[in-house]
């Protein structure tokens, strides 16, 4: 992979890692409920679960959704279905009570799970496998899903911190449950794109 090639791949993995989606809206009100450290297995199942399925589309696995288009269409379905039943879950989380740490935030495991029901990770992947590696092997692919994890992680810990520091203001049950509302109806929206294919 070429120096201009590389330093490309850097600035899309970047922006599209650090701009609003499914999991920077997950890991802001991560933070806000539970904090930085609390949230720290959550971020890293976001950047290598990703990691790996950029490898494995890269690999070969996207060829599956070419051949079984059904196949996609069942994964945006349960994408769907998933979304909105994690986007009711945080609507209706309930504040901590005094000296109680309540729920739990996303495991490594499960974070690195979802990023297969994510529409925005999907399409990272499949963009930065075809633009930046197509045709040149598994090292380039290799690569790619390195630089992805190591730009994703930096970029998703800044929605984890200003979840953080929103946790001051959050000092009420009225305030808690409309941030907690409005996670929902912007995870909700995160859906958008994905009903337009």
């Amino acid at each position: 992979m070429t120096y201009d090639l590389l330093t490309a791949l850097v600035g899309f993995a970047f922006v599209t890692s650090v701009t609003p989606g499914p999991n920077n809206m997950m890991l802001l009100a991560s933070g806000a409920n539970f904090g930085f450290r609390r949230s720290l297995p959550h971020m890293l199942g976001i950047s290598l679960g990703h990691a790996l399925m950029v490898l494995l589309l890269g690999l070969g696995l996207a060829q599956v959704f070419v051949i079984l288009p059904s196949l996609g269409l069942a994964l945006k379905i349960a994408s769907v279905v998933y979304m909105l039943w994690l986007a009711w879950k945080i609507a209706h989380a309930a504040a901590p009570k005094e000296g109680v740490v309540g729920g739990h935030p996303f495991s490594f495991l499960q974070a690195a799970a979802f990023q297969w029901v994510n529409p925005k990770a999907w399409a990272m992947a499949l963009t930065a496998v075809t633009v930046y590696a197509a045709g040149q092997g598994a090292w380039a692919m290799l690569t790619v899903a390195v630089v992805f994890a190591l730009v994703n992680l930096p970029s998703v810990s800044v929605w984890t911190v200003a979840g953080q520091q929103l946790r001051r203001w959050l000092t009420t049950n009225r305030r808690l449950q409309v941030f907690n509302w409005t996670m929902a109806v912007l995870l909700v929206a995160s859906l958008w794109p994905i009903l337009q294919l």
